[in-house]
């Protein structure tokens, strides 16, 4: 009886290690975020902005879709390109967008982008695996007249 009880506790640590590693594995890390719009900027040189902004709107795409990372893509007056999470967002202007707490999320890719070339934008949005609003951390690089960007959820 002694044994049985042994090992039910070992396995019910076992699979709480793996939960937990499971867990951890369902975000994206900042360096998957940075290689992620790596590889859409090398995408776009080499296909086309057509072509690219189709791809990271690809939801079939893993190359540009992977757990809660995806590509979207704004040009330098808050137009949305490309989304790989929200095709709705294509096509308008959300320069005045908000996030949860009144930050404006794509004025900020903008300010980074004019300063730096690329960089970090903290903000809160909804993550499309858990669906619950969330620290988001935004990598973005300018491209010509575009920013392209990930982000990773923070936990």
């Amino acid at each position: 009886m002694r044994h049985f009880f042994h090992s039910v506790a070992v396995g019910v640590s076992a699979l709480a290690v793996c939960s937990a590693a499971i867990a951890s594995g369902e975000r994206g890390s900042a360096d998957e975020a940075v290689a992620m719009v790596k590889k859409a900027v090398s995408y776009m040189k080499a296909n086309g902005k057509d072509k690219a902004f189709a791809e990271f709107a690809n939801p079939a795409n893993t190359e540009f879709h992977d757990r809660d990372l995806y590509v979207f893509v704004y040009d330098m007056n808050g137009n949305n390109v490309s989304h790989g999470n929200n095709p709705k967002m294509v096509g308008k202007n959300l320069l005045e967008m908000k996030d949860h707490e009144g930050k404006y999320i794509i004025k900020g890719f903008i300010e980074v982008a004019n300063a730096k070339g690329k960089g970090w934008v903290d903000y809160k949005w909804p993550n499309p695996v858990t669906k619950a609003v969330e620290s988001k951390s935004g990598y973005i690089e300018k491209v010509d007249n575009l920013i392209v960007g990930s982000g990773i959820y923070k936990q």
